[in-house]
């Protein structure tokens, strides 16, 4: 499934508001993950089921380090492309 840069986003927001059960309407590329309030836990569930809506994997090791929305969009993006 090819999306855009803000279907991506979108879906990011809805993934993460279902499984940290928290609300992400504000949250925008530049956001800091680490302040929304989303464990390292809750972080691998949520890149995890982005990925299998996507068809993508992500290794592992790229998700470290991973600090602001933007980043993971990059990743994402890069992926759903390749």
């Amino acid at each position: 499934m090819i999306m855009n840069r803000a279907q991506l986003l979108e879906l990011f927001k809805k993934t993460a508001a279902e499984i940290a059960e928290k609300d992400f309407a504000s949250v925008s590329e530049d956001s800091v993950i680490a302040s929304m309030g989303v464990d390292s836990l809750a972080m691998l569930e949520v890149v995890g089921e982005m990925e299998r809506e996507l068809t993508i994997q992500i290794p592992d090791d790229q998700l470290v380090g991973l600090e602001t929305v933007r980043q993971l969009l990059d990743m994402l993006e890069k992926r759903v492309s390749a």
